[in-house]
């Protein structure tokens, strides 16, 4: 998600540049207001939070939580979108855009947002992201696919289990080296 946050905000500075328009008149506000970035921003996030949430979160029970129903992700989805329809209404309010600015931007943080999902996969379904996750350049900046493979909540959970139950073994035995 943060890559294809990063590449919609590059378009975004790309579009503002190459359209030139300005914010509106009432608004004394630094660069360009084509497209809305804030609205762009917002749309990609909330897109893209549904798209996973709906779509490719495959919960799975295990003994330290019960994830959440589908219903509950439905309404989480639903809040996201709420929230980025307040945001960009809000530029407008605000005066920071036009109501076009912020449509042009809240459009292309849709069409990013999906765009990313659908490349993701397809990447995922070749084995490309895999391929692509097991040269030496991704492993030593630590770059995982943790939106199929791990369970954030269980992993986390279970490291600090561990380092507690680590810890409590050191302070019976009558260590004190910090373990990490």
């Amino acid at each position: 998600m943060f890559a294809g946050q990063m590449a919609c905000e590059g378009l975004n500075w790309g579009l503002k540049r190459w359209i030139k328009e300005e914010r509106p008149r009432q608004m004394n506000g630094k660069g360009y207001g084509m497209p809305s970035s804030h609205a762009q921003f917002v749309a990609y996030f909330s897109v893209s939070l549904t798209l996973f949430l709906l779509l490719r979160h495959q919960p799975t029970p295990s003994t330290t939580h019960t994830p959440i129903t589908f219903l509950t992700r439905v309404v989480v989805s639903i809040l996201a979108l709420i929230s980025a329809a307040t945001v960009t209404a809000s530029r407008v309010y605000l005066n920071y855009h036009t109501a076009k600015q912020v449509l042009v931007g809240s459009a292309a943080g849709v069409i990013c947002a999906v765009s990313w999902f659908g490349v993701c996969t397809l990447l995922r379904a070749v084995g490309a992201l895999d391929a692509f996750l097991d040269l030496s350049v991704a492993r030593v900046f630590r770059l995982r696919d943790l939106a199929t493979t791990e369970d954030l909540v269980e992993s986390g959970w279970l490291r600090w289990e561990a380092l507690r139950s680590r810890r409590s073994r050191s302070s019976v035995n009558g260590t004190t080296k910090k373990i990490r």
